[in-house]
């Protein structure tokens, strides 16, 4: 097997692993959504442990996409590689902060829990703060996604390096994805507008596994 081939797999695992391990963490984070949501983080511990681990996954998954496919984007167009390599390490790094906001919620949870009601505002004010500052990362790391998405699926468009209806998609998608993101279609219909971007994604995660690259393109620039 040689090295694209094998580049090719771990990209693919590492898409379906960032997916997955995305949706484990959102299923998990209910706790951190309620509206005594302190209360609700100390009651709930390990899931919410368990949401932030998944959610650490995520991050260095999604970084580690845009590391381990460098070395092949790089041949046909080296400033959109290394635009890719930044916009996901930037991406998986406010995702990092992200988790680390979701942990200290739980300290901070279950001081609050343990302190009881004279010192309650205290506590509900700089949980407030936190679950703004990870709100932020995941809106920023949002964004990241975005341009990222774009790059990549522009670059991969225009070498044929897959399919060109499955780069195609890509993009359509990218450019659908931030309705759904910003909530701009209210929180009723947002959800489908992520549908093609994770049906692509997923599309491609497997062909990447058992096709690979475009070997033809490849030994073009062998």
């Amino acid at each position: 097997m040689d090295l694209f081939r094998k580049i090719a797999i771990i990209v693919g695992v590492l898409f379906i692993t960032a997916t997955v391990a995305g949706i484990v963490s959102g299923i998990f984070l209910g706790p951190r959504n309620e509206s005594d949501y302190l209360t609700a983080i100390s009651a709930n511990e390990n899931q919410v442990i368990i949401s932030a681990f998944f959610y650490a996954i995520m991050a260095v998954a999604v970084a580690g996409i845009a590391i381990v496919i460098y070395p092949v984007l790089k041949k046909y167009n080296e400033v959109l590689a290394i635009g890719y390599v930044g916009a996901r390490l930037v991406e998986g790094i406010l995702f990092a902060v992200g988790v680390t906001a979701l942990l200290t919620l739980i300290t901070l949870s279950q001081e609050f829990v343990a302190a009881g009601a004279p010192d309650a505002s205290y506590f509900q004010t700089f949980g407030t703060v936190l679950k703004a500052a990870g709100d932020w990362a995941y809106m920023l790391g949002e964004l990241a996604f975005f341009l990222s998405a774009l790059m990549l699926y522009y670059l991969l468009y225009k070498t044929k390096l897959v399919p060109q209806w499955l780069s195609g998609l890509g993009i359509i998608g990218a450019i659908i994805w931030p309705v759904g993101s910003l909530s701009l279609a209210g929180p009723t219909y947002s959800g489908y507008f992520y549908i093609i971007i994770f049906v692509q994604e997923m599309i491609l995660a497997v062909w990447l596994i058992v096709k690979g690259f475009n070997p033809q393109v490849i030994k073009s620039k062998s």
